[in-house]
């Protein structure tokens, strides 16, 4: 008899063509012997487990409509597939698509199926790999920031909607598929949203390509106004929870929502809560909260374990073994949302109906943090969450409206890098991005206007040389034209490791309790005096020291500091990827020389030559900043190394910023110490003369007067936004000049 294990241990990844595709069901799983079938994918036997797991995928809502997406696929270039979660469309569909490009011999390309969350992408593969009997990374795979589990012989790719949008860069009419699926569309992501634009462009080009739309209700209304005669199929919703709404108008959801979870624990019905709040702020306040209180409940109640959902963690933490009256409380945001699913523990949802966001004002460059209500698809998405026998509680009143669907990120953010990579695109030969919702045109201004400061357009509003280098690197443009800028200011390795912390979550974890001042004691250890973009390289390098000791892991090194493991593998990671593309593009890479006083003057200057658009001065000497291009005044974030010595050292008068958000705080983060020559010398002449008028501008503007620049009266001036033979500055003879070829 041909055994689970011995199919596991024989499995060779070898993948045929000469099964052709076949609708019908199998009548017979279990018939081994003569009858014994084969996996069309690899032609290796089906092992029990597949007809175990195909016994379970038949009861799905999705599997009523199989014969319809097949004929669909067949007869239409585009379909629009309306369903909510729990129906199986991310895992059956691309298991279907697979099956259609393996009966044309994958002629025309094989799936890709994208993801808007990259811990989904993952174990949707995993999933959908045992459901097909292969093994991850050969026949199924997956693609995420920083990790690529693929092979020759995979036919079926999940992948986050960045990478495939980043994907284009080299195959701009994605050529090496058949079929691709949208999911997740009405989460309306930047990456969905261009991707919807370009495919309809794409679709003209290739008459064989097939693409699938995955989307909730309220927005496959828009994506059938928006394609035009597209087939639609709609799945079978599963039931809802009971809902129990707010009867009052308590604007105090936070407090709330801790005593309902209290009081259902005290209830001792069985199942897990699942409580959703507005920000990752909200949900560790409530941890600490929980964790205190749980420990003042009778024992006869059992325990009562909070758990943070953070997609980051990945999955969900498995059940505590022991009592089995411990109840598992998670805690999570809009961004965990996806994770719940995968628990069928959950017997209560507690969901307070509003959501913290990040929304970009482009008049003043910088983000604005919203409190917004969540939208209505949202809202059925989690009264589904406990299942029909469940309770959901709304903090908020029955008749509240709540809008339909999100809001579309396009126009809450920052759009400097979707143009940017349209201009790549435009080179590539597609034409313009159809979008379902145009960016806003002050948006778009702005952003072009950017790019013109950068250097990244010519004069006719096409992208430079400069332009198309800075598309190569996987960064936002203002930190690729730095890091393009240290290669020609020799010192490219710090600059590397700058841009690849700041591009990974923060190093610095939250202390326990009662831990505060020795957190704060273990990272001044680390600060530097020029700022903290030297900060973090003294960071970085501490961990890669730790890492080749040997009485000691990294993992330990890091818990005694108060740093956060994770971010710092992560910005290791990312760190290699960076050096990889510069490699690839033919860009020097100089040996780091961190600490002599002429490698912090060049980091200083390749920082300006991306961030000259934020710089600040403090006009009072008491740590208020103004900020010179939108004129708003703001102070340095707490953390920074400038707040922990500001009574110390004093602060420094002119300052370059990596962030700034209007928010409460009204913070800086990531700042360090210039001076206001250098970024005369690096701040390209017409941006500067845009700026709005101050004193801090006549300052700048008095040092670059001729009479008290230079004996002889004459200036010598260029600027790096000019073209790509120009100086990175307004340069006296005495620099060194900045030509990126």
């Amino acid at each position: 008899c041909f055994t689970e294990t011995d199919y596991v241990s024989n499995r060779s990844g070898k993948k045929t063509n000469e099964t052709k595709w076949c609708r019908s069901s199998r009548e017979d799983p279990f018939g081994f012997g003569d009858d014994l079938e084969l996996n069309q994918f690899d032609g290796l036997p089906f092992s029990s487990r597949y007809y175990k797991l195909l016994k379970e995928r038949k009861t799905l809502s999705v599997w009523k409509v199989r014969g319809e997406v097949e004929d669909a696929l067949v007869n239409n270039q585009l379909v629009i597939v309306s369903g909510t979660a729990k129906t199986g469309r991310s895992t059956q569909i691309p298991q279907w698509c697979a099956e259609f490009c393996l009966s044309a011999q994958y002629q025309h390309g094989m799936v890709v199926c994208t993801q808007t969350n990259r811990q989904c992408a993952v174990d949707l593969a995993l999933r959908v790999a045992d459901e097909m009997d292969v093994n991850i990374g050969h026949e199924v795979g997956y693609t995420i920031p920083l990790e690529n589990c693929c092979s020759s012989d995979t036919v079926l790719r999940y992948c986050t909607d960045h990478m495939l949008l980043r994907e284009m860069m080299s195959d701009p009419f994605l050529e090496h598929y058949g079929v691709i699926i949208i999911d997740q569309a009405h989460e309306r992501t930047v990456s969905t949203d261009i991707l919807l634009g370009l495919l309809k462009d794409i679709l003209l080009q290739r008459p064989k390509l097939r693409v699938v739309v995955l989307a909730v209700p309220p927005v496959t209304d828009k994506l059938m106004s928006h394609y035009d005669g597209v087939p639609l199929i709609s799945l079978e919703a599963s039931s809802p929870a009971e809902v129990v709404h707010s009867n009052g108008g308590d604007k105090d959801y936070f407090f709330s929502a801790l005593r309902l979870a209290l009081e259902i624990h005290r209830t001792k019905e069985d199942g897990d809560v699942v409580v959703f709040f507005a920000s990752s702020d909200e949900v560790h306040c409530a941890h600490s909260i929980l964790q205190r209180e749980g420990t003042r409940l009778g024992a006869e109640l059992g325990q009562m374990v909070p758990v943070v959902l953070c997609p980051r963690q990945g999955g969900l933490p498995p059940e505590q073994p022991g009592s089995k009256r411990s109840r598992r409380v998670f805690l999570s945001t809009k961004q965990g949302e996806d994770m719940c699913w995968d628990s069928e523990s959950v017997n209560f949802v507690i969901d307070t109906g509003v959501q913290k966001k990040m929304v970009y004002n482009p008049r003043i460059r910088a983000n604005s943090e919203v409190l917004q209500p969540i939208s209505q698809y949202q809202a059925d998405i989690r009264r589904r969450l406990s299942g029909p026998t469940g309770k959901c509680f709304c903090l908020y009143q029955k008749d509240v409206q709540l809008p339909a669907e999100n809001s579309p990120q396009i126009l809450e953010s920052n759009i400097t890098p979707t143009v940017l990579f349209l201009k790549r695109m435009e080179i590539a030969g597609l034409g313009q991005c159809d979008f379902m919702d145009r960016p806003d045109p002050e948006g778009l201004m702005q952003a072009l206007e950017e790019l013109d400061y950068l250097a990244a357009l010519d004069d006719d509003g096409n992208l430079s040389e400069i332009g198309i280098i800075m598309s190569e690197i996987p960064l936002d443009p203002q930190m690729a034209k730095a890091l393009l800028a240290s290669c020609e200011f020799d010192c490219a390795s710090e600059m590397l490791t700058i841009a690849a912390m700041l591009s990974a979550p923060s190093c610095f974890l939250e202390p326990p309790a009662g831990m505060t001042h020795e957190a704060v004691q273990c990272h001044r250890k680390f600060q530097h005096p020029e700022g903290d973009h030297f900060t973090l390289i003294n960071i970085y390098n501490a961990f890669k020291q730790s890492q080749r000791e040997q009485y000691f892991t990294a993992e330990k090194w890091c818990q005694d500091y108060f740093l956060d493991h994770s971010a710092l593998k992560k910005a290791e990671a990312i760190r290699s990827e960076l050096t990889d593309t510069l490699n690839r593009i033919e860009l020097p890479i100089s040996e780091p020389f961190f600490g002599t006083k002429t490698n912090t003057h060049n980091i200083k200057r390749a920082l300006l030559a991306g961030f000259f658009m934020q710089i600040a001065r403090d006009v009072d000497g008491s740590g208020n900043y103004f900020i010179l291009t939108h004129k708003h005044v703001a102070t340095v974030h707490p953390l920074s190394s400038y707040g922990a010595q500001s009574h110390k050292l004093g602060l420094p008068e002119w300052v370059v910023f990596h962030e700034y958000t209007l928010s409460e705080n009204n913070c800086m983060k990531t700042v360090s110490e210039i001076s206001p020559q250098v970024y005369i010398q690096m701040a390209p002449l017409y941006f500067f003369y845009n700026l709005p008028p101050s004193e801090s501008k006549d300052i700048l503007q008095d040092m670059l007067d001729p009479d008290s620049k230079c004996e002889d009266g004459t200036q010598e001036a260029a600027t790096i936004c000019g073209d790509a033979n120009s100086s990175c500055a307004v340069v006296p003879q005495t620099y060194d000049r900045c030509v990126i070829q």
